[in-house]
């Protein structure tokens, strides 16, 4: 598989990218970066981190820096002031961005390897709306589309009750994500509240005695005790490795339905809500593969292969 992934390297984020990483059937042709969980000027650092952690050399192309039209809202409070949990014990960066940026970059690698990209966006669709914009022709060059985000019943996670933090975030970009792309595959908020790692699970990949289980120990932990502590979560959430995890290994959905989705923009009450055609009342064609049920265990081991690597 050859991989590209779009981030805005929060805690989940850093997790998703460990499996990409971390599995030997994938190379990893470049991480683009944008604001989201935090600014830009947070996300890059976070992303070099994870490769001097994990000991790769993968190119990373810092992209757009806000959201298209409306204004930034952090996720901070459950990722840290850092991104990554208030991870302390960062190593020295012995390596750098790239001077291309990230959307042109896009462009330029779906151009060499025409259908044969895999991209998986893991924060809002900024860079990904900005390269359509720019070349129309940019998501039939894309092999497969797969992003976190949205919510399938309207059970969201923002002031937007109704929506999800990436699509909230930019809900222009989104729209322009979702109108461009015939196929894509989302995997949203309900179906991450539906499939965490109970909390033995989650102290047993914390145990893990390696560079990369401690790194994951010490990012995790923060938020882990929000999820249990505060807000009586039975098990640790899993957005970002989730969506990672069913790119990686297709096997893992138990359940998937194809239906027309699309973002709404101007409701007072539900801007940034993805609105689903469960009944194909709009005569639209399915556009979303959405990812209802999948192999939570089969996750679990991809973790366990993952941080017992390295």
């Amino acid at each position: 598989m050859k991989l590209i992934i779009d981030t805005d390297a929060g805690v989940d984020d850093a997790q998703a990218i460990m499996l990409a990483l971390a599995d030997p059937a994938v190379e990893v042709l470049g991480i683009t970066t944008l604001t989201g969980n935090v600014h830009i000027r947070q996300v890059n650092p976070n992303v070099l981190t994870i490769l001097e952690i994990m000991n790769r050399d993968v190119p990373v192309y810092a992209g757009i820096d806000r959201p298209l039209i409306q204004e930034w809202e952090d996720a901070a409070e459950f990722h840290g002031g850092d991104g990554l949990g208030n991870f302390h014990d960062r190593p020295t960066l012995t390596r750098s961005l790239e001077a291309e940026h990230a959307v042109p970059a896009l462009l330029r690698l779906s151009r060499q390897y025409e259908g044969e990209l895999t991209l998986i966006a893991l924060g809002p669709l900024t860079n990904i709306a900005a390269a359509i914009r720019l070349d129309p022709d940019f998501p039939a060059r894309i092999k497969k589309f797969v992003f976190m985000g949205g919510a399938i019943a309207a059970q969201g996670n923002t002031p937007i009750v109704t929506a999800e933090y990436n699509i909230f975030t930019d809900p222009e970009a989104a729209w322009i994500t979702l109108d461009a792309f015939t196929e894509s595959t989302m995997l949203s908020w309900e179906t991450t509240l539906a499939h965490g790692f109970a909390w033995d699970k989650f102290n047993r990949l914390c145990a893990i005695d390696t560079v990369s289980g401690r790194f994951f120990k010490a990012i995790s932990k923060a938020t882990a005790e929000r999820l249990e502590g505060d807000f009586h979560r039975p098990a640790y959430l899993l957005p970002d490795p989730l969506a990672m995890a069913i790119t990686l290994q297709p096997g893992l959905v138990r359940e998937s339905g194809a239906f027309y989705t699309t973002v709404e923009l101007n409701g007072r009450s539900t801007r940034g809500q993805t609105v689903i055609d469960y009944n194909g009342i709009s005569g639209q064609p399915a556009n979303v593969t959405i990812i209802q049920q999948l192999d939570t265990d089969g996750v679990y081991d991809m973790f366990v292969a993952a941080l017992s690597s390295s």
